[in-house]
């Protein structure tokens, strides 16, 4: 395992992190005790970092996190979780108001239970889980998290942009008011590498890369019947509804063939691809057996990404709304 500078905190975070909204139950039925044995095996082969929300599962990822937290006997794991806000900006509004979203109350209510539910003094890394551009002037929400700093409630500040506006989070970045900020990035959502990475650089801010493998799609393995087996209601889908699924399976099945003289699988090309940005500090794919951990972590290798490849890929970015 290979670890990175978290930006500015002085952490060293392993680069290839848990992703733990799938052990929350949203993406379909999970076995508790799997999932405890699955971090517990992460954490032993080198993952410190682990990524969570009091959204996932209604908290039950967190919950099943700080099983594992107790149970574990070895270094510093850096637990992350997020706050969503107490109303979620409209999918189409490109301009909401930041203000009042994440009130004083809200905030010191939320941050209690996921302190009770994850079974710790203090919150590693507290990220709001929605950001809109104008909490750069709007500041409610950094006084109120500054003073749970203060009271030793949370040690460092991060934000969640929203899934295909990573945009927003450039002016952000480039003034610093954050520690870390988490994006989509990958190899169909490739902006953050021309306008976000080398802002964040600036003011050495921490960049964690979500859904490195587009929620499953470029692991790589889906077939024309793999949406029929998905239980309805669970969040892959309903993310991959009314034709999405086919429409993303096609371009999948483009990728596989540019990637196959590179990379034996896509999944090794999308990894990849996310780990070569050096401003990127961690990704978190999501993991839910050992097998998944192994998969992802034997990446973690130090290998230059192919120059012609990367040449290549431009013409496969793809701006999605999933909410629309």
């Amino acid at each position: 395992m290979r670890y990175r500078d978290f930006g500015r905190t002085g952490w060293k975070v392993s680069e290839v992190a848990f992703g733990a909204w799938q052990i929350g139950g949203d993406w379909g039925s999970v076995d508790d005790m799997r999932s405890i044995d699955t971090l517990l095996y992460a954490f032993d082969k080198g993952i410190n970092f682990v990524d969570t929300a009091e959204l996932y599962g209604k908290g039950h990822s967190e919950e099943v996190i700080g099983r594992a937290l107790r149970a574990w006997q070895g270094n510093k794991i850096y637990v992350a979780t997020k706050v969503q806000p107490i109303q979620w900006p409209g999918p189409d509004d490109d301009h909401p108001a930041m203000r009042g979203r994440y009130p004083d109350w809200y905030l010191r209510d939320s941050v209690e239970k996921s302190l009770k539910r994850l079974g710790v003094e203090r919150l590693d890394l507290l990220q709001l889980h929605s950001w809109m551009g104008d909490g750069l002037y709007a500041l409610d929400w950094l006084e109120s998290l500054n003073r749970l700093r203060t009271e030793g409630k949370i040690d460092k500040i991060g934000v969640s942009l929203r899934d295909f506006r990573p945009d927003e989070g450039i002016e952000l970045a480039r003034f610093g008011l954050v520690d870390a900020i988490q994006v989509v990035y990958n190899l169909f959502e490739q902006r953050p590498r021309h306008g976000l990475f080398a802002a964040g650089e600036q003011t050495s801010t921490a960049f964690i890369a979500r859904v490195p493998l587009d929620s499953g799609a470029l692991v790589g393995h889906w077939t024309a019947d793999t949406y029929a087996r998905w239980a309805p209601g669970s969040v892959p889908h309903t993310m991959f509804r009314d034709g999405r699924f086919a429409e993303t399976l096609a371009r999948v099945n483009r990728l596989k063939k540019l990637c196959a003289p590179y990379y034996p699988t896509l999944a090794e090309a999308a990894m990849r691809y996310v780990l070569d940005s050096p401003q990127v500090s961690t990704l978190i794919p999501g993991m839910q057996t050992r097998a998944e951990v192994d998969m992802n972590l034997v990446y973690s290798d130090g290998q230059v990404f192919p120059a012609e490849l990367l040449a290549q890929l431009g013409e496969h970015l793809w701006i999605r709304n999933y909410y629309q």
